[in-house]
């Protein structure tokens, strides 16, 4: 008898442990990969450097999400978000009204056109209503905003904290620095400095990925220095907004 309880309690845990498996295996739409393929080759060229599809794993990103990629630049993650949420799903590109000044603001609303679930946004992150998206992710942009200043930095990044949902994911990626180096110039920021704003925003850290490290880069070189090949050593914070009580 007891024989026969424990092995229906095994059978019970190995079933769950396949339903778990299996959730995660369908939580990209079936079409994703051929979605990835159908890119620009000038974007399909970055992907050795910049795993789009670990790093939407990461960030848990389910069919039918919203989800907003802030300060959006060229539109290389909106493009994998897109294929990652699905038609059903909606990505908030956050272009800043910067894009509308240097003439890319029509590249961008061309972009919204094609993909069909992409709405571009010329203001701020603060004018997404809050408490209003599944996901977020930023790249290679946490540098820009803590190098004018640390209160421009953290505002940065409570801003994303603002528009997530309870219990909302981010992904938070930039080139790596070092402590004590000239970052400004460099176009780069410590990952410590940067984990200090995270949590002061109020995220809760779930992981720090190696998975767009890079040890030949010994952040020595400005982060667009052409002899790094686009591939600097940057880390990627994955954060959670606590969910309410």
């Amino acid at each position: 008898m007891n024989k026969l309880i424990k092995q229906t309690a095994m059978s019970l845990v190995l079933g769950l442990s396949l339903c778990s498996l299996s959730s995660l295996t369908l939580a990209l739409p079936a079409d994703f990969d051929a979605k990835m393929a159908a890119r620009p080759a000038a974007d399909k060229d970055r992907d050795a450097a910049r795993h789009p599809k670990e790093t939407v794993e990461l960030l848990g990103i389910k069919e039918g999400a919203t989800v907003v990629d802030v300060a959006a630049g060229g539109g290389w993650f909106t493009r994998v978000l897109s294929a990652a949420v699905g038609p059903k799903g909606k990505v908030i590109a956050q272009f800043g009204a910067f894009a509308l000044r240097n003439n890319n603001g029509q590249a961008a609303k061309d972009l919204a056109a094609e993909l069909g679930n992409v709405t571009p946004v010329f203001e701020g992150v603060d004018s997404i209503p809050a408490d209003s998206v599944d996901a977020a992710l930023t790249a290679q942009n946490p540098h820009d905003q803590f190098n004018n200043s640390e209160a421009a930095g953290q505002k940065f990044i409570t801003d994303i904290f603002t528009v997530l949902k309870p219990g909302g994911m981010a992904v938070i990626i930039d080139h790596a620095g070092s402590e004590g180096a000239d970052n400004k110039t460099l176009h780069r920021v410590t990952a410590s400095a940067t984990k200090a704003l995270i949590q002061k925003a109020g995220f809760e850290v779930v992981q720090e990925s190696k998975l767009l490290a890079n040890p030949a880069d010994d952040h020595s070189k400005g982060s667009h220095d052409a002899s790094l090949g686009r591939a600097t050593d940057q880390f990627l914070f994955v954060v959670r907004k606590p969910a309410k009580k």
